[in-house]
């Protein structure tokens, strides 16, 4: 009987598979798939302090490895996420699940932690640093060892969670920010985000998203994000949850040897809804045949060589 298990933080997984924010809704909607309490957690979608009804459309691009996509964050702000959302979802999801929160400023991203940290159904609050400091010019939380800092010592001063860093990949060196938001105090990190990308239209010979670009995921990503797994694995002393591409059990044990302890999957449940319970159903056939009897156990075994 392999062991699925997993612990990030102390908040215990069955196994270590998560849907990622922004491609599972709030959990509930799965419902009418399968039974999602088999789900290690869920990353609820991104929250941010007031309701945004997100970015223009076209906001998807299909990709032959991927998709583009553009929502813009999307979501009915923080106060109806605690009121609605959260409500609807522990009827019927019994265990602990992950806040997904965003600002465009610190005191933002400060408040609307605060608020998720006091709900007893959240066991992690996941920073997304991806978006853009509206004090500083616009430019990426994330892409700067100061401002993701800032984010950093102004959420834990007012969280008792954990609290993990979604990191931008789209950045010189992840393994500087990695290091910048562990020595401001972050509990663990997520990684990656997506990668900017774009397509264009050959008929119209304009972009085909409304935004220009947008957010590039799916299966072309994931040697990419494998590899700085790797790299921040070896760079700091966190727990990492792995994302990007990850579609298969064979990819959640390759991730989990670069260093992942858990990992969230994302555009594969767009393509197939039941991409999760697959995988979950499949990850302790794939553990026996590469002779894995605890997964834990594997957790940045590609160091060890």
């Amino acid at each position: 009987m392999v062991n699925l298990s997993v612990s990030l933080s102390g908040v215990k997984l069955d196994n270590p598979v998560i849907p990622a924010s922004g491609t599972f809704g709030f959990g509930y909607e799965f419902m009418r798939f399968y039974d999602i309490n088999i789900l290690g957690s869920i990353a609820l979608k991104g929250t941010t302090e007031e309701p945004r009804f997100g970015n223009p459309t076209p906001r998807i691009a299909e990709c032959e490895a991927g998709l583009i996509n553009s929502v813009g964050l999307q979501n009915p702000g923080v106060d109806n996420v605690i009121k609605i959302e959260l409500p609807k979802l522990k009827k019927v999801y019994k265990k602990q699940v992950i806040a997904n929160v965003s600002g465009f400023s610190v005191d933002e991203y400060a408040r609307t932690c605060e608020k998720m940290d006091r709900q007893e159904q959240i066991g992690i609050i996941e920073v997304n640093v991806s978006c853009p400091n509206v004090h500083s010019g616009g430019m990426s939380f994330g892409t700067d060892t100061k401002f993701v800092s800032e984010v950093v010592k102004a959420v834990k001063a007012v969280t008792t969670k954990p609290v993990y860093i979604k990191l931008s990949p789209n950045v010189t060196d992840i393994t500087e920010i990695a290091k910048a938001c562990e020595a401001s105090g972050a509990d663990g990190l997520s990684l990656i985000n997506t990668l900017l990308g774009m397509r264009i239209n050959l008929k119209t010979r304009k972009p085909i998203i409304a935004n220009k670009m947008g957010g590039f995921s799916g299966p072309a990503v994931f040697p990419v994000a494998l590899r700085m797994v790797y790299q921040v694995y070896q760079a700091v002393n966190l727990p990492i949850i792995g994302i990007g591409g990850i579609s298969s059990a064979e990819d959640v044990i390759e991730m989990m040897l670069a260093g992942a302890t858990a990992v969230e999957i994302g555009a594969a449940n767009l393509v197939e809804p039941f991409a999760c319970k697959n995988i979950i159903e499949q990850l302790p056939e794939t553990c026996q045949k590469y002779g894995i009897e605890n997964l834990s156990d594997i957790i940045g075994g590609a160091h060890n060589g």
